[in-house]
């Protein structure tokens, strides 16, 4: 039997169906906190009574009996050759059948078609006549108040929307004009293994989005390249062709396979230097803007799908954590933290402005897309405030500048730099000491303290979370004192 995920993880790449059917399941941890069920709060939405509630393991035949004397299904389950889905929610309308899907999102847009036309497809080979489609997903301008209002929640429309999140597109016709029949797709998956598949070929589907977590399980002697590696060529599309050619080192690159970036020009005269590349003048101008006392500044934060507290919104986010570095002219520093459980956002902003100095710059790393929007966030919904929370924004400088733009490379980041990966070069133990190694472990284990679990040691959970996010801001204060000097002494 297979599910719908299965196709699409075939259509993405049938080794990857086969590695993820034989490897041990990986506890699911979602990304975004949903604590409710979506599905019943919808069901409000859409004034659902008495109706037919599918659980999982259950029969299809269960959901087509069902059919004869309820108006409503829920969950309900279906099957067509071999292939079984869920429905979210279907309602009697005269002689057929409207369908309602649901979106845990705010903008549903036409980019998931295999879901919707294969939802589509089995129903339709049961022989269930559709009429209306609808789409019933999360209203990104509802603001919660005290209690949660189900109906302004949800909205319910009969279309997809665009990159601009206008409608855009009617959600019965679109899906209708994708739709393939998948009789020959469900037999070939039937009859592979991964026996029989063709060795690996590496594609930029093997690391778009998110890197496949099979990806060391097909290519183990990546790991294995030097760390001038033509692979580790930075967003190029022409790196494995190159490879294919024989070239195997970034300084060897055939320049009319380069996009032409700063990085990609940064990784090659790294390369041909056998050391690190710096263009001096612009790390000299970056570090000129900034003024002591220097405060490096790193937030932790949680996502909800469901608005939990009064004033936030559907998929808002809830800082629950920062540390701050202070380095001060003389090379001294001193080191403040704030953690919270629950919605402490005013006492967070409180604190921030108490500890933060008034005057020199704020570092972070990826300060646009990280910190900076947590101030501008906690500035709107605390306006007593704002004015002093956005004057932090105004002194902030990003630390990943140097890198992203190619003025500072070394062939050991191996075509990245994430602030765990340049503190992996200095002479620092770094993460490597921590219980908590990276930004989503620290949110699941502060999920422990938010939800009141008390099988856990609340207190080391504790303990975890301000060494690691201390972590990050004294990694901050390495790199930066390593980038000083990179720009004012001699390399050799």
């Amino acid at each position: 039997m297979f599910h719908i995920s299965d196709l699409k993880k075939y259509v993405r790449c049938p080794r990857m169906f086969h590695l993820e059917n034989e490897a041990d399941k990986e506890e699911f941890q979602p990304y975004i906190r949903l604590d409710e069920e979506v599905s019943a709060l919808a069901a409000v939405k859409l004034g659902i009574g008495e109706h037919f509630k599918g659980t999982v393991g259950d029969d299809p035949a269960l959901s087509l009996e069902a059919m004869k004397t309820y108006d409503w299904l829920i969950k309900a389950r279906f099957e067509y050759r071999n292939l079984r889905i869920k429905v979210p929610f279907l309602h009697r309308n005269g002689n057929g059948w409207d369908l309602y899907f649901l979106f845990i999102g705010l903008y549903p847009k036409a980019d998931d078609m295999q879901f919707y036309c294969d939802t589509v497809w089995v129903l339709r080979n049961n022989g269930i006549q559709l009429k209306d489609f609808y789409m019933i997903h999360l209203n990104g301008n509802y603001v919660r108040g005290k209690e949660l209002d189900l109906d302004r929640l949800f909205v319910i429309c009969d279309c997809f929307y665009n990159n601009r999140n206008n409608p855009s597109g009617d959600l019965k016709e679109t899906i209708l004009e994708n739709m393939h029949d998948l009789h020959g797709l469900l037999r070939e998956m039937e009859g592979s293994s991964l026996e029989t598949l063709p060795p690996p070929v590496r594609t930029n589907r093997c690391t778009s989005r998110h890197k496949c977590r099979f990806y060391e399980t097909c290519f183990p002697n990546e790991k294995k390249e030097p760390d001038n590696s033509i692979t580790t060529l930075f967003s190029s599309q022409y790196r494995y062709q190159m490879a294919q050619k024989g070239i195997s080192r970034l300084k060897d690159a055939d320049i009319s396979l380069l996009e032409g970036s700063r990085v990609q020009y940064a990784q090659i005269i790294s390369d041909a230097n056998e050391r690190i590349f710096v263009d001096r003048p612009a790390l000299r101008s970056w570090l000129s803007y900034l003024r002591y006392p220097i405060a490096f500044l790193d937030f932790e934060w949680e996502r909800f799908a469901i608005p939990p507290y009064e004033g936030m919104r559907p998929y808002d986010v809830l800082p629950f954590e920062y540390s701050l570095d202070i380095l001060y002219e003389d090379g001294t520093v001193t080191k403040h933290s704030y953690l919270s459980v629950h919605d402490d956002r005013r006492d967070l902003a409180k604190h921030l402005l108490a500890d933060i100095p008034a005057s020199g710059s704020v570092v972070a790393f990826n300060a646009e897309g990280a910190e900076m929007l947590r101030i501008e966030e906690l500035a709107t919904a605390f306006p007593e405030y704002a004015e002093r929370l956005r004057r932090i924004n105004i002194r902030m400088e990003d630390l990943e500048l140097p890198f992203e733009t190619g003025t500072v490379y070394d062939v050991r980041m191996r075509g990245q730099w994430s602030l765990k990966t340049i503190m992996s070069m200095m002479d620092d133990p770094g993460y490597s000491s921590l219980d908590i190694r990276e930004g989503m472990s620290a949110v699941f284990q502060w999920r422990h303290l938010d939800a009141m679990d008390e099988n856990v040691d609340r207190e080391q959970i504790r303990r975890n979370l301000l060494a690691y996010c201390g972590m990050d801001t004294h990694a901050m204060v390495v790199v930066y004192r390593w980038l000083k000097k990179l720009a004012y002494e001699d390399l050799d």
